[in-house]
């Protein structure tokens, strides 16, 4: 018994921060039907609409070795110029 009085729950796992996940909770969860709901995509508001090519994209991808959605948003920062993008992926903060 926990020191609520109520049966402890089955723990799927336990962490060493003290947090754990009971299997009641993850099926209440599961039940309450709030991971059937398809998650809304905010529209990046920092980035103007500009039309990007899938080849600067791809050089960007393949020369600096990052993700996609970071090499479209530089360029998107950058109204479209890869040289632009490139000199501020790899200028230091």
């Amino acid at each position: 018994m926990a020191k609520n009085g109520r049966p402890e729950a089955d723990v799927i796992a336990s962490f060493q921060d003290g947090f754990s996940y009971s299997k009641k909770r993850l099926d209440e969860a599961f039940a309450s039907g709030v991971f059937d709901v398809p998650s809304k995509k905010k529209k990046d508001t920092h980035a103007p609409d500009v039309k990007l090519s899938s080849e600067s994209i791809d050089l960007i991808v393949h020369e600096l070795e990052i993700p996609r959605s970071q090499a479209e948003k530089a360029l998107a920062e950058h109204k479209g110029d890869v040289v632009a993008a490139l000199k501020a992926l790899v200028t230091p903060k």
